[in-house]
């Protein structure tokens, strides 16, 4: 079994090469890859776990996913994936362009 931390970091240089930004954290047994607003896959070494979106209802948490922790590479593509439809549902906001540089 891979440590979490070793799980996460694997997944975030898969994203990477995929042209998506993340993050690891790690504390407590666990892992977290923080991807976007909404979007954070967890991992105990063991298997990757991740939202897929909003379920029934104002702000209710959607389905689960699941995938191996031992398959970074198909797990990216998937999260790469719910990252695109997250993006396109909530993009960045502007700039304030009162704001000073």
């Amino acid at each position: 079994m891979t440590t979490p931390l070793n799980a996460a970091q694997r997944l975030c240089d898969e994203l990477a090469a995929l042209g998506v930004a993340s993050d690891v954290h790690d504390g407590y047994g666990l892992a977290l890859v923080s991807v976007w607003y909404g979007l954070v896959v967890w991992t105990d070494g063991l298997i990757f776990r991740w939202g897929t979106g909003e379920g029934p209802g104002r702000g209710r948490p959607g389905w689960h996913a699941f995938a191996p922790a031992d398959d970074p590479v198909t797990t990216a593509q998937r999260v790469a994936g719910c990252y695109a439809e997250l993006r396109r549902k909530h993009p960045c906001p502007a700039p304030n362009a009162w704001a000073p540089q």
